[in-house]
């Protein structure tokens, strides 16, 4: 059990909590696939909760390594870019949508998942294992993937029309990789 302690195993104890949110985000996938939104949802916060202790247990059992910076932005890129994207676009955009309408908000979804990817790949780029700043320049996706799951809620419950929802997603969209300051905590 020592490779749980190990920083050089991929399978220590910090990557085993990623692998759970990128299971998760998996399981969240496929119900979304079956109009089942509502287990989705609780299986992307399940991964989300994961994804907050998988850095805390590597800074604390000092397991941050390179493979764990790659692991945890593909884990990221599945459970807070492309899970609500995809909840949203199946949920919202083709129950409601029809024509140039739909196509738009395939756009508008392709769109937010590319700023997502290009937001993980330069936060990498410019990532230090086992450093964490005190501010995060742009919105983090975990954080953009909870704007999300706002406006899935507002739509839902009529407070949101569904051109509303596609502004929405390109203004947090545009915010992942903006100069907006927010704290790390």
């Amino acid at each position: 059990m020592k490779f749980l302690y190990n920083s050089s195993s991929h399978f220590n104890l910090a990557n085993l909590f990623t692998f759970v949110n990128i299971a998760a985000g998996l399981l969240a996938t496929y119900f979304i696939t079956q109009n089942n939104f509502f287990v989705a949802i609780i299986l992307a916060w399940i991964g989300g909760a994961f994804d907050i202790f998988d850095g805390k247990i590597a800074r604390k059992y000092h397991l941050s390594n390179e493979f764990g910076v790659q692991l945890d932005s593909f884990a990221d890129f599945l459970s807070f870019v492309l899970v609500p994207v995809f909840l949203i676009f199946q949920a919202v955009y083709t129950l409601n949508l029809s024509g140039i309408s739909i196509l738009l908000a395939a756009v508008v979804s392709i769109y937010y998942v590319i700023s997502g990817l290009r937001r993980l790949i330069q936060f990498n780029i410019n990532a230090d294992a086992g450093k964490v700043a005190k501010f995060f320049t742009g919105v983090p996706t975990p954080l953009g993937a909870i704007l999300l799951w706002l406006t899935y809620l507002a739509f839902t419950y009529g407070l949101l029309p569904i051109f509303g929802v596609i502004i929405l997603m390109i203004i947090i969209g545009w915010s992942l990789n903006s100069n907006v300051k927010v704290p790390h905590l």
